[in-house]
């Protein structure tokens, strides 16, 4: 258990990550807004509205009260922290479409320049499944391996940058794998299915390496870092499985290819290795 006697239980704590969550949710219903109006017919999708909410919500879940309080005491709750902001609020976000949303409303050039930037080297490195899956899964080794965890846990910066990077990584391993958003050169369906075995079959081996006590550092009780281990055994795999059916729902064949139609040339050469009209066949 964790002494968190700077005053984790302030009401300006919760509200800052309210503001931001409510700030963050009125400037999506803008842009819906936005695009409905310009174009009534095709709209925004509903479903895309509601997964934006619901991510919202999950998140708010998250940071706020009770949850968050329990997250500094007990490593349960950190846990389901841990569930919520990395793994099911970035599938909801992702699923909402963001960048679309954004490409939609921007003007002509703005939506060029963020294109050319979605499709730049750096873009295409962030973007490839294995950074992605060593930024989310990876860093989880790193956390509970060593005295990171409780390192974040003693101070309060280290603690709200940790649950930025469970959310960024979470939304770039969801983008990555099933996000209906454009991605430069996403892999096949085939390679993001087996990213994410590799993610679930990762999330398995440490929530058993902590559940056995082996190379842990986490100073707290045994009994809560089993409980930990058993919600992100769990926990984990519920989410690897949603996000293995967003794959499979936002998944769209690509277009077969035209095959050449133009037939070889049918050349008559020369003993010199000149090529010659083919006889017309008359007379």
């Amino acid at each position: 258990m964790h002494d968190r006697g700077h005053g984790a239980g302030s009401s300006l704590e919760w509200l800052l990550p309210a503001l931001g969550m409510l700030a963050v949710a009125g400037a999506y219903l803008l842009l819906v807004r936005r695009v409905r109006r310009r174009n009534p017919i095709q709209g925004w999708s509903r479903w895309r509205t509601g997964w934006f909410l619901c991510g919202n919500f999950l998140l708010g879940g998250a940071l706020l009260p009770p949850v968050a309080p329990f997250a500094y005491e007990d490593f349960r709750g950190h846990m389901a922290q841990h569930m919520l902001i990395g793994m099911y609020a970035p599938l909801a976000l992702v699923l909402a479409a963001p960048i679309t949303l954004l490409l939609r409303t921007l003007p002509a050039a703005r939506g060029r320049q963020l294109t050319t930037v979605l499709h730049s080297p750096p873009a295409r490195v962030i973007a490839h499944p294995a950074v992605a899956l060593a930024l989310s899964t990876g860093s989880l080794a790193l956390l509970y391996f060593t005295p990171l965890y409780n390192a974040t846990m003693d101070s309060p910066v280290a603690h709200w940058l940790l649950h930025a990077h469970f959310l960024l990584s979470g939304c770039l391993f969801a983008y990555v794998i099933a996000g209906p958003d454009p991605a430069p050169s996403r892999p096949t369906v085939r390679a993001r299915l087996v990213y994410l075995g590799v993610a679930i079959a990762a999330h398995a081996v440490i929530s058993q390496m902590m559940y056995g006590g082996f190379w842990v550092d986490i100073h707290t009780p045994i009994p809560q870092v089993q409980a930990g281990a058993e919600i992100m055994y769990y926990g984990g795999d519920i989410a690897e499985l949603l996000l293995a059916a967003a794959l499979v729902a936002t998944w769209r064949p690509e277009p077969p290819r035209r095959a050449a139609t133009r037939e070889p040339s049918r050349e008559v050469t020369t003993p010199a290795g000149v090529p010659a009209s083919e006889p017309t066949g008359s007379g």
